[in-house]
C-alpha cells in the first residue's frame, strides 16, 4: 500500500515538475516577446515621432509648389497666346501682302 502512495506521488510530483518546465518555457518565450516588441515600439517611435511636422512641411511645400506652377501655367498661357497672335499676323501680312518677304523686305517677282 505504501509503494502504491510512493508510485503515485511520484507520477504526480513528475507531472507536476513537467507542467513547471513548461511554464517556465512559457515564460521565457513571453518574455522574449516583450523584449522584441518593446525593441519594435522604439524603433517605431524614432522612425514616426517627426513623422507629423513631416507631413506637414511636405503639405506646405506641394502647397508652394502647386502656386509655383499655377503662375508658371498662366506664363505658358500668355507664351501661347504671343505665338498665336504672331502666327495671325503672318497669316494677315501673307494675304494683304504676299509679294513681299518678311525677312529680306525685298520684292519678289511674280512669273
Amino acid at each position: 500500500m505504501v509503494i502504491l502512495v510512493v508510485i503515485i506521488n511520484t507520477l504526480i510530483s513528475m507531472t507536476l515538475l513537467y507542467v513547471a518546465w513548461r511554464v517556465w518555457q512559457l515564460k521565457q518565450q513571453l518574455a522574449y516577446i516583450a523584449d522584441r516588441l518593446t525593441a519594435y515600439e522604439s524603433c517605431t517611435h524614432t522612425a514616426l515621432n517627426k513623422a507629423p511636422e513631416n507631413i506637414y512641411l511636405s503639405q506646405q511645400n506641394i502647397h508652394n509648389l502647386r502656386q509655383r506652377n499655377q503662375a508658371l501655367q498662366i506664363q505658358i498661357q500668355q507664351v501661347r497666346q504671343i505665338i498665336s497672335l504672331l502666327l495671325l499676323g503672318k497669316q494677315i501680312w501673307q494675304r494683304y501682302f504676299p509679294k513681299l518677304e518678311l525677312i529680306t523686305g525685298k520684292k519678289t517677282v511674280a512669273k
